[in-house]
């Protein structure tokens, strides 16, 4: 019985050995690839057997090329791309297909990735004008290959920079600066056209708009003064027509009043003339009394007048026959 439970004790220190010697525990930045029916794939689970199993770190490998190409014209540039490269987990497959089954496959891959890369930039500088290349051209043209090294290498390019390009002839690169100053002095001189142009133009809308404004303005005031008017003249015509109601109603009294004394003589006597007459009698009996009228007077009171100097002459018969 002693043996026998021995026996188990050691199988399963034994057992426990292997475990600890065989499995280990998942780093969080590895990922720990196995092969199942022909096909890499990923463990999911903390512990993994180091023996069926390949780690790979998932930190990213830098880019750094340093790539001579030629442009049209056998115009040579050089060209510094800057960028990282990690391993793509969708693409697994073809990372180990690249880089083998091994630690190293991450950096066997990038390797294959550079030279991609510089296939690439060659590629695009040998169609392209020396003039026409430029940093961001040479970036886009990289852009558009990222799904292409993903798919085929298993990589993903986490950045992509061109850092410089320039000619590797001195005389090429002085005549494109030369070239790109003159295109950037032209340039700024459209612009400044361009400004000026949009000063003018708003300039314009703005002298527009407030001759509009004034014109609109003067309107105002002419209607204004039309409707001032208007009502000038028609104070002007009421205050005629007052003038001729009183002038009407006046003449109306001094008719009235000459019928009463054409039928009442008499009543001359009560009149302003008498009234004067009898005033320079009592004061000098032998004088004569002259009374002055104006010819405003004489025009306005003439019928009055010729009454009273009728009455006069009856009255003054009348005493020379008695």
């Amino acid at each position: 019985m002693e043996i026998i439970l021995g026996f188990v004790v050691i199988l399963l220190a034994g057992s426990l050995l292997a475990v600890v010697f065989e499995y280990r525990v998942r780093q969080p930045d590895v990922i720990v690839l196995y092969e199942a029916d022909g096909q890499i794939r990923i463990r999911k689970g903390l512990l993994y057997p180091r023996h069926f199993s390949l780690p790979l770190k998932r930190a990213t490998s830098p880019l750094r090329l340093n790539i001579e190409a030629a442009a049209v014209g056998n115009l040579l540039v050089r060209i510094k791309v800057v960028g990282a490269a990690a391993p793509s987990v969708n693409h697994i497959q073809s990372l180990i297909r690249v880089g083998g089954w091994d630690s190293d496959a991450v950096t066997r891959a990038v390797d294959q990735v550079r030279i991609l890369l510089q296939g690439l930039i060659k590629e695009y500088t040998e169609r392209s004008e020396i003039h026409a290349i430029s940093s961001p051209a040479i970036l886009n043209h990289l852009n558009e290959q990222r799904t292409l090294v993903e798919e085929r290498f298993g990589i993903e390019l986490i950045a992509l920079a061109v850092e410089s390009w320039e000619p590797v002839d001195p005389d090429i690169a002085n005549a494109l600066s030369q070239q790109e100053e003159a295109r950037l002095l032209e340039e700024t001189e459209r612009l400044r056209h361009r400004a000026r142009i949009v000063g003018a133009k708003a300039k314009y809308q703005a002298d527009e708009e407030i001759a509009i404004m004034e014109h609109a303005l003067e309107m105002k005031r002419v209607e204004l003064k039309k409707a001032q008017f208007e009502s000038d003249a028609e104070l002007a015509r009421q205050r005629i027509e007052d003038e001729l109601a009183r002038s009407r109603l006046r003449l109306a009294f001094e008719k009235e009043e000459l019928d009463v004394l054409r039928k009442s003589p008499e009543l001359l006597m009560l009149t302003p003339q008498a009234a004067q007459l009898a005033e320079a009698s009592q004061s000098l009996k032998n004088a004569r009394t002259v009374i002055s009228l104006t010819p405003q007077e004489l025009a306005s009171g003439s019928a009055l007048f010729t009454l009273f100097h009728k009455y006069l002459e009856k009255e003054l018969d009348t005493q020379d026959k008695a």
